[in-house]
């Protein structure tokens, strides 16, 4: 089943508890939370207090993308604040392998994220130790970027690599995801869309998140 989780950096964050309950309602399938340090990417967002509001807002999964650098100090944090899935960059982590293991075994579900630049080589000997594998489609740091249309051919190679090794792998993208993206991205195997703009952008929340998902919903597993 194709899934949509909805990012919140594009959410109001004076009004956050109100537009997670809005996109729940409007049918989201997750809530996806941006964390940023403001040294491994260039912007500042939230911590685990937030990450525990949003959580006790919601009843959906939360998807944490962890974009900082030694992301093993805070996993324990994240994990009891609500996380779900738990997402860190694969160029942020040395020892990956090990990473990924502590993230499981604090009961969370391992997701390991590749900026856009980074070869798909580089988690070979770990894709079948995670759930899910997140490609970012932009530079990480800020919402509302356009799409990297060259990504398309790495989402691809990614999901025949996952279909020949570890089928129950979840495929992930993150970055420029709306109506004029998603076909494509369809076509390349994603199973998890994440849209922020796409979805907070207008004046009707459930309607954009209806029209996602009308999208994903003709090649739905």
């Amino acid at each position: 089943m194709k899934r949509l989780s909805v990012s919140i950096l594009s959410a109001n964050f004076g009004r956050l508890a109100a537009d997670v309950r809005l996109a729940e309602a409007g049918g989201a399938d997750w809530i996806h939370v941006d964390v940023m340090d403001g040294h491994f990417v260039p912007n500042l967002t939230i911590g685990p207090d937030v990450v525990r509001a949003i959580n006790d807002a919601t009843d959906l999964p939360l998807d944490v993308h962890l974009m900082i650098e030694k992301p093993e100090r805070y996993f324990k944090a994240f994990v009891e604040a609500g996380a779900d899935w738990l997402g860190v960059h694969e160029e942020t982590c040395p020892h990956l392998h090990r990473t990924l293991q502590q993230i499981r075994e604090l009961g969370a579900r391992p997701v390991v994220v590749l900026n856009p630049a980074t070869p798909l080589v580089t988690i070979e000997h770990v894709l079948c130790e995670v759930d899910m594998v997140l490609l970012m489609t932009v530079n990480p740091g800020f919402g509302g970027q356009r799409f990297i249309a060259g990504m398309l051919p790495k989402i691809r190679q990614c999901r025949q690599a996952i279909a020949e090794r570890c089928p129950q792998v979840l495929l992930e993208v993150d970055g420029g995801v709306n109506l004029a993206t998603i076909d494509a991205l369809v076509a390349a195997g994603v199973d998890v869309f994440v849209a922020g703009s796409a979805v907070f952008h207008g004046e009707d929340c459930a309607a954009n998140i209806k029209a996602l998902k009308e999208r994903m919903s003709p090649v739905a597993d």
